[in-house]
């Protein structure tokens, strides 16, 4: 039985290179996929929109407001898929840059997280 508590874990912004995420081909193109990973007792949440057999990383955070972007697993991406949305107040986002090109932070830019694809996997870089 839960007393109600909530467990707070710290949160971390940046990654190490090297870490393997999967096959790129586990993303639609064009396609986001999210991604939390564990780093010495924090958790980094991010994800990687996929443009053709190149992957952009992101820190899944919005300047505007400071909330993880999707309000649904992995629903990055406006309808057509060819802007990254933030499902809260609207801000749109090019997936190759990270500039906000709609919304509330026009001029801001998402927080990369850099990623490449190497033998056809996204790898933290």
């Amino acid at each position: 039985m839960s007393d109600g508590s909530e467990v707070l874990v710290e949160r971390v912004w940046t990654t190490p290179a090297g870490v393997r995420l999967g096959p790129l081909d586990q993303i639609p193109d064009p396609g986001a996929r999210n991604y939390v990973l564990s780093i010495g007792g924090k958790r980094f949440h991010g994800f990687v929109v996929r443009r053709g057999g190149r992957a952009f990383g992101y820190v899944d955070r919005c300047p505007h407001a400071g909330l993880p972007l999707a309000q649904v697993l992995d629903q990055y991406l406006t309808p057509d898929g060819g802007l990254i949305a933030c499902s809260w107040h609207g801000a749109l986002f090019e997936p190759q840059t990270g500039a906000c090109v709609g919304g509330p932070c026009v001029g801001a830019k998402l927080s990369p997280w850099p990623v490449v694809v190497v033998d056809g996997r996204i790898v933290t870089a």
